[in-house]
């Protein structure tokens, strides 16, 4: 999907006036036309398939010992990502930590990234977007578990209410073997040492 630039400008001037402001004032003359390159920008994962990316996978049968399947996780952390949250149109950003027990085959980690980028560019909750992040690999990928942890600041927090500069979220999506807390508890810790807040680093 392509966002209607033209339609961004025209709304964008309709809301600048309708809070009793003057769209052609010139420090509000270009709003228009940035807010439609922002929201082209952070809307750019509407339409996308987030699985793409896992499209091109690599046999870990060809390595050294081709009997032997990967006996522990491939762990990505502190994916940078930010996103909308769809409640007020406020950002939130954050880290991702993804970790997958793969099967038969493995996936480039910058694929993990993209996952992650497509799912963020679209208005969202954190909530829902670890679970599909971890729906989409778990689904597209050879894996026998799958775990999703994300740690963020969301403007609505931070900035509006109760104005609470210092919280983050953090939530947890498992698939597979990693929906026992047993199997999972040796990634939390390893998770948990590149340092849970990061989302405000």
């Amino acid at each position: 999907m392509t966002v209607d630039r033209e339609r961004v400008e025209r709304l964008t001037r309709e809301l600048l006036a309708a809070i009793g402001e003057d769209p052609d004032r010139p420090g509000l003359k270009q709003t228009p036309t940035r807010m439609a390159e922002l929201y082209t920008e952070f809307f750019s994962g509407v339409g996308e398939d987030p699985a793409e990316p896992l499209a091109r996978t690599i046999s870990v049968s060809r390595g050294p010992a081709p009997d032997t399947l990967p006996s522990g996780a491939v762990l990505l952390r502190d994916i940078r990502f930010r996103s909308v949250c769809e409640h007020h149109l406020l950002p939130f950003a954050g880290h991702a930590h993804i970790a997958y027990l793969p099967g038969e085959q493995v996936v480039g980690l910058g694929a993990l990234v993209r996952v992650v980028e497509i799912l963020a560019a679209r208005p969202q909750v954190q909530e829902r977007l670890g679970e599909q992040i971890a729906d989409t690999i778990a689904e597209h990928l050879d894996t026998r578990g799958v775990l999703v942890v994300l740690d963020a600041a969301h403007g609505c927090v931070t900035m509006r209410g109760g104005r609470q500069t210092e919280a983050s979220t953090l939530t947890i999506a498992a698939r597979g073997e990693y929906n026992d807390p047993v199997s999972r508890a040796e990634l939390i810790t390893l998770i948990g040492s590149a340092g849970f807040g990061a989302a405000h680093g």
